[in-house]
């Protein structure tokens, strides 16, 4: 008889139920396989699953290509502690609508759907259907979930085409999406740990608040970047919520802290903002490598920080 102990197994929540696809960027997570996969109801209850230690990390949606950034994803980030994203992941999106068994697509009046999914299917909502009504649903499952309970009046959902697989349902239409290249942008988020080593193709995340309302201060706050050859792939603002005007920007550069043209700006941010949350550096989904022109690299910031040692120490400067 074998005595030792097997080891425990992680713990990683996904908005559930299963189909959704969160779960579909979890599947892409090697560290996550064979492990315990939690369904959650929203994104808060992931993230209080990490901050209690319920679970070891939680997958969100943070942007999408044609509705931006998942606003209800960036305001948790901003306000819960003690979180870094470690790790990016991108599923491709397409969707069906499902009825009832034995519905038609004349049936419809009422579509249950997912907010970001409905946004990203209104155009063909707008001419298929002219004179539906939209019901909010928690997940893109969970519509199709609440239609077959009778949880709520809708007669079709707006759904990912897996759901065939799990449920009897009727398909009424599929390939509705606006976008053919649609794509979800998804975050693994865990507890604050060290930073991984950069990879050469990494991003880093931050919430930025501008200091007051002036005339040129998000131009301040993008100088941090621009005089160091960062190129942002995310700027999106957020209301902080305590009086109009006042906003938070969610940005996304590429780099990894590690880099001292990223590390250079962030001290940049951290003199310029009263409040700069660093999120994470972590590999890119894309795992495009970061390329930036010579006068930016690191040999070149830490030879000006040399210069000014010597300067400071005293020491004789010598010609160039």
């Amino acid at each position: 008889m074998n005595t030792e102990s097997e080891p425990s197994r992680r713990t990683y929540s996904y908005l559930g139920p299963a189909g959704t696809f969160t779960e579909a960027a979890l599947a892409q997570v090697v560290e996550a396989r064979d492990q315990i996969w939690r369904p959650v109801r929203n994104v808060a209850e992931a993230l209080a699953d990490v901050v209690d230690g319920t679970s070891h990390a939680a997958m969100i949606a943070i942007e999408n290509s044609v509705d931006g950034g998942v606003s209800t994803a960036q305001d948790a980030l901003a306000t819960v502690p003690g979180i870094r994203i470690i790790g990016e992941y991108v599923v491709p999106v397409n969707f069906v609508l499902v009825g009832r068994p034995g519905a038609t697509l004349a049936d419809v009046s009422l579509v249950s759907a997912h907010p970001v999914a409905y946004a990203q299917c209104l155009g063909w909502l707008s001419e298929s259907l002219p004179e539906h009504a939209h019901v909010p649903a928690a997940s893109n499952v969970a519509s199709t979930l609440d239609l077959l309970d009778g949880a709520n009046p809708a007669n079709a959902a707006i759904a990912p085409p897996g759901i065939l697989e799990h449920h009897d349902v009727e398909l009424l239409a599929e390939n509705i999406g606006d976008k053919d290249d649609a794509m979800t942008r998804f975050v693994l988020v865990g507890k604050t740990v060290t930073p991984p080593a950069p990879t050469g193709a990494d991003k880093t995340s931050l919430i930025v608040e501008l200091p007051d309302d002036h005339p040129g201060a998000l131009m301040e706050m993008l100088e941090q970047f621009a005089t160091r050859g960062i190129n942002l792939s995310l700027l999106a603002s957020r209301p902080i919520g305590d009086a109009l005007g006042r906003y938070r920007f969610v940005i996304d550069a590429d780099g990894h802290v590690h880099d001292e043209r990223v590390a250079d700006a962030l001290l940049g941010l951290r003199r310029f903002s009263p409040k700069v949350i660093f999120l994470g550096s972590y590999p890119r989904a894309d795992r495009a490598v970061v390329h930036y022109p010579e006068r930016y690299s690191d040999e070149v910031f830490v030879e000006a920080r040399d210069w000014l040692r010597g300067i400071l120490s005293g020491e004789p400067e010598h010609g160039s």
